[in-house]
């Protein structure tokens, strides 16, 4: 992973809106839409290439596919493919999961970001304008340009024996965590175990619209607040939703452990240690199946940001 020395916060780096437009693209993407809304954009024979002949008010952007700006234009941002600069870019140039190539005599009037590949200039002449930012991750480029090129494998992953074998490691990661979270705190896990049993949709109907109200408050705190507030306001949201996230998880997977245990294994072979290790692997299974990880996922953000909120009271609801 580099990082080139002028990396700065995100929102500073995409000073002209492409930072608003990835955040609706996350969202967007998983649609697998490709924009084309101007006649100077053509597609190559083969489907896979957008080339840009003269769009200098256009943002170009593109799924699963590379660009070529050829002329102008005013933005490009690509998601799964790479992008080739031969004329002028007034405004940011982003990739994720793919290369950006500058030639010799373009131009970049604004930031470039690169998350999943490279950047690289080709000829003494390829200019960019001063004092712009300049930001690359090398990281999961493959896995980043298949996700990309083909969205849909978000929803259904591929089973395979990579697939067992980051599923196995995952459950043992969760088992360690879960562990030693019931062990420094078994008080609270006891207590959050206790809420899901009692009132298990009426947290999930808490959970749920603050995890959106959150998320809400996080997209615009990055793309509506000034730079440092916008940020620190996001830290606090993501580390809400993080908190909610492990605290969900491992109460769920003890409270399913346990749910199990009682039901289906005898007396003498029940204990604390064996229901965590069966909520895990169950859990495990859950996020790990097609389609239905999606509901597994938001269920567990769900249940965990309800568990935080009433970590400090019993409401009536929760009374038997």
């Amino acid at each position: 992973m580099s990082y080139s020395s002028e990396t700065a916060l995100l929102r500073p780096i995409f000073p002209h809106g492409l930072a608003e437009v990835l955040l609706f693209l996350c969202f967007l993407q998983l649609f697998c839409v490709t924009i084309l809304a101007h006649p100077e954009i053509t597609t190559s024979e083969d489907q896979t290439t957008m080339i840009v002949n003269d769009a200098p008010e256009q943002d170009v952007i593109a799924f699963g596919k590379s660009i070529i700006i050829k002329t102008r234009a005013k933005s490009a941002l690509s998601i799964g493919g790479d992008i080739t600069i031969e004329g002028d870019v007034s405004e940011d140039v982003a990739t994720i999961g793919g290369d950006i190539l500058q030639k010799g005599h373009s131009h970049i009037g604004g930031d470039v970001f690169v998350f999943g590949g490279s950047y690289k200039l080709e000829g003494e002449n390829a200019l960019r304008e001063p004092g712009k930012q300049t930001v690359t991750v090398g990281a999961f480029e493959e896995e980043l340009r298949n996700f990309g090129q083909n969205p849909t494998q978000l929803f259904s992953p591929s089973f395979s024996l990579s697939f067992l074998a980051q599923r196995i490691l995952v459950a043992l990661l969760w088992f360690l965590v879960s562990i030693v979270i019931t062990t420094l705190a078994p008080g609270a896990i006891g207590r959050s175990v206790a809420r899901i049993h009692l009132s298990l949709l009426k947290l999930c109907a808490l959970g749920a619209g603050a995890f959106l109200l959150i998320a809400a408050l996080i997209v615009m705190g990055f793309v509506a607040l000034p730079g440092y507030l916008g940020a620190t306001l996001s830290i606090m949201g993501v580390l809400v939703l993080l908190l909610g996230y492990v605290l969900g998880r491992v109460s769920l997977q003890v409270s399913l452990g346990k749910f199990f245990q009682k039901h289906v294994l005898p007396e003498n072979n029940r204990s604390e240690t064996l229901a965590t290790l069966i909520g895990v692997l169950l859990w495990t299974l859950l996020l790990s199946l097609p389609y239905l990880w999606l509901i597994a996922l938001f269920t567990i953000f769900s249940v965990g940001i309800g568990l935080v909120l009433t970590g400090r009271s019993t409401p009536k609801w929760q009374n038997p």
